[in-house]
């Protein structure tokens, strides 16, 4: 069936935003899985702090290595068609983890992560093609379902593992059977074919302030996200919690983050101008972090504050991807360079974190670096989230 371009209307849009959602739910579990068990992950191979950093960072660098070139593969082959490659590449990335080797624990993220990566660039363009009439809800529900994901990771690793007889490798390598379904629920999306496709990388972009303030915004909201969800378990076991309850005051982080990421485009699509609803979101993440870096208190509350942070800002990215751009080819290339870019950069979060810890020996310290990445964030927010729009000629 050839449609021509425009939005999705009854059955076929209820069927593709669930197919989308379903997708989404795939993109987190994977790399949030790692940090409740990377205790027993290091001790079980003796890993250091920086090399377990690493861990969990590769994933995420293989999003942003994979980024530049996800709008040429959709350009080629489709988004519907791409997206259904990655979630058979993403199943082959999560059970090569379940091999007993270190060599194919880290190849098996960095596979999954190239999965994801490819996803994360082309679904924000899937969404400003189909759904534009409802841009922000569609982006809320899709980063809330991101966010959903990574929440009830959080929670069932340390029970999973557990009933599993602590074999950490079948523990992650169980998150293979929600890819299963996404790709069985995908599959009638292979049946359209669109005229309207994500083009190829514009090299104006590049030089255009608009892209690069939702560039740098991106990659602080992935640095602060990725680095705090990784090392946030250990900093509670160190302060004397058990593996379970740190795994639950993350799930409880990531929640905060999932309602945070649905309800903030919601709010900042009302307003033509985004920056104050933006601004307002940092305020509660920097209150956080001074929290938790400068008290022994309220250690909950203060890490609810720190993930609404990111959690509205991972959504508010996507946003500002659709509402800035001019049409879904570069809603597409917007996002490969923003999360091309930022995710690199993000990946060295969990590395560097992890190796001032070792060097100090203070999570405050750490987690007091890591809050100076709200700086940049908010920076970029007076460009990214203000009432203008890129160029069409810079397609």
């Amino acid at each position: 069936m050839r449609l021509n371009p425009g939005e999705l209307r009854g059955g076929a849009a209820i069927l593709a935003a669930v197919a989308i959602m379903l997708v989404a739910a795939n993109l987190r579990p994977p790399v949030v899985s790692v940090a409740p068990l990377i205790d027993v992950i290091r001790d079980d191979l003796g890993f250091s702090s920086a090399t377990a950093g690493l861990l969990t960072t590769l994933p995420v660098l293989f999003f942003g290595l994979t980024a530049p070139i996800a709008p040429r593969i959709a350009a080629r082959f489709g988004i519907e068609r791409t997206i259904f490659a990655s979630l058979a590449l993403l199943i082959v990335g999560i059970l090569l983890r379940l091999i007993p080797s270190v060599a194919t624990l880290f190849l098996g993220s960095a596979v999954l992560g190239a999965a994801i990566g490819v996803c994360n660039v082309v679904l924000p363009a899937l969404i400003k093609r189909d759904f534009a009439h409802r841009s922000g809800l569609m982006t809320g529900l899709y980063s809330m379902t991101l966010s959903g994901g990574a929440a009830v990771t959080a929670a069932v690793m340390v029970p999973m593992d557990t009933a599993l007889d602590e074999n950490w490798r079948a523990s992650l390598a169980m998150w293979a059977l929600l890819a299963v379904v996404a790709m069985a629920v995908w599959v009638p999306q292979l049946r359209r074919v669109h005229t309207v496709a994500v083009g190829p990388r514009a090299p104006g972009l590049w030089a255009n302030p608009i892209a690069w303030a939702i560039t740098v915004y991106m990659a602080a909201q992935s640095f602060i996200f990725y680095t705090f969800s990784a090392w946030l378990p250990q900093y509670l076991i160190d302060n004397g919690s058990t593996p379970s309850s740190a795994g639950n005051v993350l799930a409880i982080g990531q929640v905060v983050a999932l309602i945070m990421s649905l309800v903030a485009p919601i709010i900042a699509g009302r307003f033509a101008d985004q920056r104050l609803v933006t601004l307002a979101f940092l305020a509660v993440c920097t209150a956080g972090f001074v929290g938790l870096v400068f008290t022994d208190h309220a250690t909950v509350l203060w890490v609810c504050m720190v993930m609404a942070g990111p959690g509205a800002a991972i959504s508010l990215a996507l946003l500002f991807m659709v509402l800035r751009s001019s049409s879904a080819t570069q809603t597409g290339q917007v996002s490969g360079m923003s999360q091309s870019v930022g995710y690199i950069l993000a990946a060295a979060g969990p590395i560097a974190i992890g190796w001032i810890h070792d060097v100090t020996g203070s999570w405050s310290l750490a987690f007091g670096v890591l809050a100076l990445a709200v700086i940049p964030q908010a920076l970029a927010t007076l460009l990214a989230a203000k009432n203008v729009r890129m160029p069409s000629h810079l397609d």
